[in-house]
């Protein structure tokens, strides 16, 4: 059984079936609802089920852990603020945007059970990690020797990362796969009904699109206080050692 180098997850035990853990609600909607109007009628007893649980105590705690979490330090806030400084607002929205449609596709995909096939394909977890750490440290290589921005303060060597490259980077990232698998965790009754995944997801969003734009807006701030060739390359430098530092607790654990 591989373990996981991401949360320590509880034990399920039916992990084995992979099909009925990712997409038996799928197919309940795809058999059972055969007809529009029985499917819009399931979803809103659905939607009603879950508001009913899901009181305003909770869901200000769900809040409140989306912006901690998203807030925090951590390799997609430093890859931001970094895009910002060298490439500016604009130049940085589709990474904006691959991050903030990215993770939450990933919450609902986690929702589904998608973690189960750690469990059952060997050594996929080992593989997750060594992809997870070589890619980390390509882009701590790729920010540190960036060179410095021109005088319209705009750096023209490189590109910043796209729409497709930031979305996938949320699945080699190690703190996204703790933030989706706490949400869900946390936050989901224990039969995962749809709305209840798709809720989360939804405030991770909402709540993305300040955490997001405040990292990158404060990266274009410091170019009033990196005047100068030199402190670009610093400043470049030091994103790129802690993003290389990201990677130390992953590997740590997985020797463990």
């Amino acid at each position: 059984r591989a373990s996981s180098m991401f949360v320590r997850r509880p034990l399920r035990s039916s992990s084995c079936n992979i099909a009925r853990s990712i997409w038996s609600n799928l197919l309940i909607y795809c058999t059972k609802y055969s007809k529009t109007g029985a499917i819009r009628k399931h979803i809103a007893v659905n939607i009603s089920y879950y508001c009913a649980m899901m009181t305003l105590d909770l869901t200000i705690a769900l809040a409140g852990f989306a912006f901690v979490s998203q807030m925090s330090p951590g390799p997609n806030n430093f890859m931001l603020m970094a895009s910002g400084m060298n490439y500016g607002w604009l130049r940085t929205l589709p990474h904006m945007l691959g991050i903030g449609i990215g993770f939450p596709v990933m919450v609902v995909l986690v929702g589904f059970g998608v973690m189960q096939v750690f469990d059952v394909v060997p050594y996929s977890f080992d593989a997750l990690r060594a992809l997870s750490a070589a890619y980390l440290v390509y882009l701590a290589w790729k920010i540190a020797t960036a060179r410095p921005v021109d005088t319209d303060g705009i750096s023209t060597n490189s590109r910043p990362l796209s729409f497709i490259q930031a979305a996938a980077f949320q699945w080699v990232n190690p703190k996204t796969w703790a933030m989706a698998v706490t949400a869900i965790t946390a936050y989901s009754p224990p039969e995962r009904p749809l709305s209840s995944v798709f809720f989360i997801a939804l405030v991770f969003a909402v709540v993305g699109t300040v955490t997001i734009n405040s990292w990158t807006v404060l990266g274009q701030q410091l170019r009033h206080l990196l005047r100068t060739p030199a402190a670009y390359r610093s400043f470049n430098i030091c994103c790129g050692l802690v993003l290389v530092m990201s990677v130390y607790p992953m590997l740590a654990r997985g020797l463990q």
